[in-house]
């Protein structure tokens, strides 16, 4: 897996992480793999309770949480501000302490954010296509 084969993983029975994750494939070579969709291989690499946060896997790293987030949306504004703003605010000490602070904080509250931001995530997609297709 190479940098460009980055994978999100991400908690797909939330429609406010759906969105997120949406987001970032569409604008970048990120795939999403939901965590009903983990193959051994990438469980594998996953910390002990990854259904905590969102992972962003490469070749020679695991980002989990809000680095996770960070880098994924560093990754969809490669050579651009974003980047550079998250390669400047890494440089401050109690930056990772606010980042990860503040996914956190969102995490905590996915209830509340998934009333502005959702999408319907995929697993309640599958499911309700065979409910219908029971009817």
């Amino acid at each position: 897996m190479s940098d460009t084969d980055a994978v999100l993983v991400f908690d797909d029975d939330c429609g406010f992480c759906t969105w997120w994750a949406d987001y970032v494939e569409a604008r970048s070579a990120i795939t999403l793999v939901g965590f009903s969709e983990l193959t051994p291989e990438l469980r594998e690499r996953l910390p002990e309770h990854y259904e905590a946060c969102s992972h962003l896997v490469t070749d020679d790293e695991v980002y989990s949480c809000g680095r996770s987030l960070e880098e994924a949306i560093a990754r969809v504004d490669d050579h651009g501000p974003i980047r550079n703003s998250v390669d400047f605010f890494r440089n401050f000490e109690d930056y990772e302490r606010l980042r990860e602070t503040g996914y956190r904080w969102v995490a905590d509250n996915r209830d509340k954010w998934g009333q502005v931001m959702s999408k319907t995530p995929p697993v309640r997609r599958e499911s309700d296509a065979e409910s219908e297709s029971d009817r």
